[in-house]
């Protein structure tokens, strides 16, 4: 079905019924597709069924699909819990040295700090924090200061998110990337807050690991997400936990063969969240077939309208908009109310449901949510 035949179409995505609903960064309602994906697979489980499905080969069908999104190999996709697992195989599958360092920005989701300042415990590596700034309204994570931090001598590795949570700031990974791979330097991305709402090449940004779950932009449920690790580094990050599938002969298994895959399913230890991972096949199939350039243009629209909007009720947008840095997140704040009793209001008597997070209101639309409601959400919201 094409991007204009799912906007606003009840049966393909039933919140629509019932909300105005503006948060994918945080948890996003399934699309009926990965709710019948679901329903499905619990039918089958409940009558012993599985011995006859194709669940296995549908999730290796999701492997493909998973590597078409990220324009990566299947080979380089491994099936995860959530984006804190993919960040901590990272963390703790490399080898680190005291002194080495890892650069990050200072107003991360915490999945992307916690790993690193273990291995300051740990291994006495230095976590460094780009600090965010304020230039008028928007904030911001300054590219030419995260370059610098990057080309430090000590500087081993660059963790960023592709678009950070709290501004929604969109980093220029392509250019962070160019220059962690001529200085020898590796990049990590949490791409929770990009991946299904904008295009992401791990070959064009040159990223070396990314992590995403899919319960946010790609319509998933949570428990079921993607990891990519490129493949000349399969040799050099160990599995965070070693099971019985990390191995060749995973099958075979009265013989005992400590051997690790080849690809990246060496990072898978034991059985899969089969249903969640059978809901994302379905979510994936959603969005592609919908088009993720046109997702993106789909979402610029929408939130240049509702920016607008707020900016001419008197709200503060601190989400940066210029050039790439933009986003399908608009955070924004009230110079008289409170952000968190207006997200109350909204969602108590209105059945709109934005987010808070440090202090502002933060609106997330998807491809799907409609200009009506846009404009509604506007009205709601008290003038200045």
């Amino acid at each position: 079905m094409s991007l204009s035949n799912l906007v606003g179409n009840v049966a393909a995505f039933p919140v629509l019924a019932g909300w105005d609903f503006f948060n994918h960064a945080g948890v996003s309602p399934l699309p009926a597709a990965a709710g019948e994906a679901l329903r499905l697979y619990a039918q089958q489980a409940q009558c012993g069924a599985y011995l006859e499905t194709r669940w296995y080969s549908d999730l290796e069908d999701l492997r493909r699909t998973g590597a078409l999104l990220l324009g990566a190999d299947v080979a380089e996709i491994a099936f995860i819990k959530n984006t804190s697992e993919g960040l901590a195989t990272v963390a703790a599958g490399l080898d680190w040295s005291p002194g080495d360092r890892v650069v990050t920005s200072g107003v991360e989701y915490p999945a992307n700090i916690y790993p690193w300042m273990e291995l300051s415990r740990r291994h006495g590596v230095e976590l460094v924090m780009v600090p965010e700034h304020r230039h008028r309204q928007e904030l911001r994570v300054p590219l030419e200061e995260i370059l610098r931090e990057a080309a430090h001598p000590r500087t081993r590795l660059v963790s960023l998110s592709h678009v950070e949570f709290g501004s929604g700031q969109r980093l220029d990974l392509a250019t962070i990337g160019r220059q962690c791979r001529q200085q020898g330097k590796l990049l990590c991305v949490d791409a929770i807050q990009s991946l299904g709402a904008l295009p992401v090449d791990v070959g064009q940004m040159n990223i070396d690991f990314l992590s995403a779950d899919g319960h946010k932009w790609l319509l998933g449920p949570e428990g079921a997400g993607l990891f990519y690790c490129r493949r000349e580094l399969l040799g050099h990050l160990r599995p965070l936990i070693v099971g019985w599938m990390n191995v060749v002969g995973a099958e075979d298994f009265g013989h005992y063969d400590y051997t690790l895959k080849p690809d990246a399913r060496r990072y898978e230890s034991g059985s899969h969240n089969v249903g969640g991972f059978l809901a994302l096949k379905a979510a994936l199939g959603v969005l592609l077939e919908a088009g993720i350039e046109q997702i993106a243009g789909r979402l610029r629209t929408l939130t240049d309208r509702l920016i607008a909007g707020l900016v001419a009720k008197g709200y503060g947008v601190v989400s940066p908009r210029g050039g790439d840095e933009w986003s399908g997140i608009v955070s924004f704040e009230s110079p008289v109310h409170e952000a968190n009793s207006l997200c109350r209001m909204l969602r108590k008597q209105h059945r709109v449901e934005l987010a808070v997070r440090l202090g502002r209101l933060r609106c997330s639309p998807h491809f799907y949510n409609t200009e009506a409601q846009i404009d509604r959400l506007l009205e709601l919201l008290p003038g200045h």
